[in-house]
């Protein structure tokens, strides 16, 4: 039993057995307190939810627990903490007297609101009984903002006849004053506020809408109100869904499949912040596009919501009307969290201006000015009904009221007849309880800088005459298209045959595009040398690549040294062992030639590697054929003297006196003489250069070699391949000549395998991408130099290294035994 209806029950009985009130149960709900002469209450909805406890009916029920700490909210709360401490601070109003006051959580949620104004009229502490024993020093309360909560709280005050001003209930019904005789507000009645969004809609041609509402009092008579000012126009509701009390998933995918399914793009929604934030955050993950929504004044002006959904820009609705309130900001920021039990737990460095945005909002306070109103209008309520002159006042026989045990009824009498200024603006109630009924119309804009900003579009006032009460600006209005969402930075427009130019696809900016503003009609191109980044807003410069000493770099640098100290160890072998059998029986000085072009060949590869610069083009290309020249023209003089040797022993046959050394030497010369000239043309006449290749690949600029003359590059492989075709030939006739070591054997399989790797590096050439080609060209350099050096000098190096005992003569003649 709850301790208000325990202690009504007692005061009920007779006195002699209602000797004190005991209170059942513990009690949770923060608050704030502080004494005064008179006492107000104030309840805040601190919280934006409620967790009920689950019940196994063995053990006593715990509490609900209030979830959702709503920093909106405890602005509110300490909005009248501040019009409370000026009050008393004036030496004008209520000189000599001061207010105190008690302020709870309602949590958002109705029952959560009853044990909130019951912990208002007896206290948290159970020796609180005064409302059993005597008359309840409680005059007021200040509460609450959800019209549920509102009805509840105010039946709870009426048989005590204590006055209630709401700073955000708006559900019309609450104007009926034979249900609540005590109910005040300073915020307009919902009939003004569906016969604004009316007129909106039919100012806009919105004649096709759904309705979202919540499921309460207020959402169900802004619908009634709603449909009947829509009845007789050419407005048509498309569906009516509400969100409902107990949330569940299952129940808000039905209300989001009618949504998507229906062709109504304009969607009212009549809830309050708190229900409608998880609404919207299963709405984010059905990518339910193109909705433009007018928001209801409950959360017209929700930071929270404006912060957390980006879906939501350009929302439209009307908002009470906002005012002043002197040194709100500074207030605010006196909080000291160790005194405020409602606040979450935090570390103590959070910055209150980033992480509690809508707390520290004080730049059009709206809801919060209601609270401060509705303060000063009960402090002006008590100044009048304590300066009331004997014999003139408004009850029985002209009397005025005891100050000294003031009745609420007293009071409601002067808030009823109240009249006052406040930040320019005259404060009273009409005989419903009600306020001047008047609202900013207003857009969700965000700016360049992602801001989202409330923004002030038009007006409306209910005293004016029918038809004019709306004023609206143009020019100011960002409203999201009722056909299709705005295309962002990065897309461009793109009409759909035979539907409006409001109706468009977006579509991504093709790659080197970009879009850097809303809604682009086309996507503008990056200059040569820069590409667009990933979503297309700007040109970044481009990725210039080339085979550099990275991975694949530094790999191919390690293998050119290796087989470049490979070769010299090989040349130093055949220098230490050159009068054995097996160095001089092909001629030394041809194998020495070999060896040493050979060495070049593996070198000349580490020209091809880093950014390539003039000298370096100019030099790879010729550095290459010329060295490679060299060492096939070496090892056809070699082939040469080979064939001739074996066929000089036939009578009559002397044609080693024409392959002497001096004729090998020219030979060579020779051979290597044709290529240089190629070359030098090549060098003269059209050069190697640097070229930046921005066509291969468009995102990137591939610094490479242009050969300058094809005819050129393809001459000096020709020759190359000329040479080694010529070599294999010869070789291949050699092959059978007898000994036990035929070297025509081994050029024979050595050219087989130069001229594999060259016929297969020439579409892998042509094939490859960026840096890859020039790694292609290395390969086939290394390739071939490793196959000449393996199958030319390791079976003399075997023979001379692990068999010895062959590097004879006779055995290489083979004429052993």
């Amino acid at each position: 039993m709850t301790p208000l209806l325990l202690c009504v029950l007692l005061y009920q009985a007779p006195l002699s057995t209602a000797t004190s009130c005991t209170l059942q149960g513990g009690f949770e709900l923060p608050g704030f307190m502080s004494d005064g002469t008179f006492t107000i209450g104030g309840i805040f909805p601190l919280h934006y939810r409620v967790e009920l406890p689950h019940a196994d009916f063995k053990k006593p029920p715990v509490s609900a627990q209030c979830r959702g700490f709503d920093p909106r909210a405890f602005r509110w709360a300490l909005t009248m903490r501040l019009a409370v401490e000026e009050i008393n601070n004036s030496k004008d109003l209520l000189p000599n007297h001061t207010l105190g006051y008690k302020i709870f959580d309602s949590c958002a949620t109705p029952v959560t609101a009853q044990r909130a104004v019951l912990a208002v009229l007896n206290g948290k502490d159970s020796r609180e009984n005064t409302m059993c024993s005597s008359t309840n020093p409680l005059l007021a309360i200040i509460g609450e903002s959800g019209s549920s909560q509102s009805i509840v709280v105010s039946r709870t005050l009426q048989p005590f006849r204590i006055p209630m001003i709401s700073y955000f209930s708006t559900c019309s019904c609450l104007s009926d004053r034979t249900q609540f005789p005590t109910f005040f507000r300073v915020v307009p009645s919902d009939d003004y506020q569906v016969k604004a969004i009316a007129q909106l809609l039919k100012h806009f041609g919105w004649t096709w809408i759904g309705v979202v509402t919540e499921d309460h009092d207020y959402g169900r008579f802004a619908l009634q109100g709603l449909r009947k000012e829509i009845e007789n126009t050419d407005i048509c509701l498309a569906y009516h869904e509400m969100i409902p009390k107990d949330y569940s998933t299952e129940s808000v995918l039905k209300i989001l499949e009618v949504m998507r399914s229906s062709t109504a793009r304009v969607v009212v929604v009549f809830s309050g912040e708190g229900e409608f934030y998880p609404f919207l955050k299963e709405f984010r993950k059905q990518n339910i596009t193109g909705i433009q929504w007018i928001a209801s004044e409950a959360w017209v002006s929700a930071s929270v919501l404006a912060e957390t959904y980006p879906f939501l820009d350009g929302t439209i609705g009307f908002a009470v009307r906002k005012g002043h309130v002197p040194a709100l900001r500074d207030y605010l920021m006196t909080v000291d969290p160790w005194h405020y039990p409602s606040m979450p737990l935090c570390t103590g460095h959070e910055i209150l201006k980033e992480q509690h945005s809508a707390y520290m909002n004080t730049s059009s306070p709206r809801v919060a000015y209601n609270v401060y109103k509705g303060v000063y209008a009960i402090a002006h309520s008590l100044h009048n009904l304590i300066h009331c002159a004997p014999g003139y006042g408004p009850f029985l026989n002209a009397s005025c009221a005891d100050i000294n045990n003031i009745h609420p009824w007293q009071l409601q009498h002067y808030l009823q007849e109240v009249s006052f200024f406040i930040s320019g603006e005259n404060v009273n109630f009409d005989m419903k309880g009600d306020s001047i009924p008047s609202y900013d119309l207003i857009n969700w804009q965000r700016y360049t800088d992602g801001q989202i900003q409330f923004v002030t579009v038009g007006l409306y006032v209910g005293t004016k005459d029918a038809g004019n009460e709306l004023i609206i600006d143009k020019d100011t209005i960002m409203l999201v298209s009722v056909c299709s969402d705005s295309c962002p930075p990065g897309s461009r427009k793109a009409v759909r045959p035979g539907e409006p130019l409001c109706c468009f696809d977006c579509v991504p900016c093709d790659s080197g595009k970009i879009s850097n503003e809303t809604d682009s009609i086309d996507c503008m191109s990056c200059p040569e040398d820069f590409w667009s980044n990933s979503v297309g807003t700007h040109c970044i410069p481009k990725v210039v690549e080339f085979l550099s000493h990275d991975a694949m770099g530094v790999s191919l640098t390690v293998i050119a040294i290796v087989g470049a100290c490979l070769t010299v160890s090989v040349l130093a072998v055949f220098l230490y062992h050159r009068n054995t059998p097996i160095v001089r029986v092909n001629n030394s000085e041809l194998s020495f030639f070999i060896l040493l072009s050979l060495t070049l060949c593996f070198l000349c590869a580490l020209v091809f590697i880093g950014e390539p610069t003039a000298w370096s083009c100019m030099l790879r290309h010729t550095a290459f054929s010329i060295t490679f020249s060299l060492c096939i023209s070496c090892i056809l003089g070699k082939t040469l003297v080979v064939l001739a040797a074996f066929t000089a022993t036939r009578p009559g046959n002397n044609i080693m006196k024409w392959l002497g050394p001096s004729q090998q030497r020219v030979i060579i010369f020779s051979c290597t003489l044709v290529q240089v000239i190629i070359c030098a043309a090549w060098l003269i006449y059209a050069p190697p250069l640097p070229y930046r290749n921005t066509q291969y690949q468009r995102s990137k600029i591939i610094l490479e070699c242009s050969v300058g003359s094809d005819l050129a590059f393809w001459c000096v492989l020709g020759y190359i391949g000329l040479l080694a075709c010529l070599c294999f030939v010869l070789a291949f006739l050699a092959r059978k000549l007898p000994g036990n070591f035929n070297e025509a054997k081994y050029i024979t399989f050595s050219m087989l395998i130069f001229c594999a790797v060259w016929l297969a590096f020439v579409p892998a050439y042509v094939s490859s991408p960026g840096k890859f080609t020039v790694a292609v060209e290395i390969f086939a350099i290394l390739a071939s130099s490793f196959g000449l050096l393996l199958c030319l000098f390791a079976p003399k190096c075997y023979i001379i290294l692990v068999k010895p005992e062959k590097n004879t003569r006779h055995h290489l003649m083979g004429k052993e035994k």
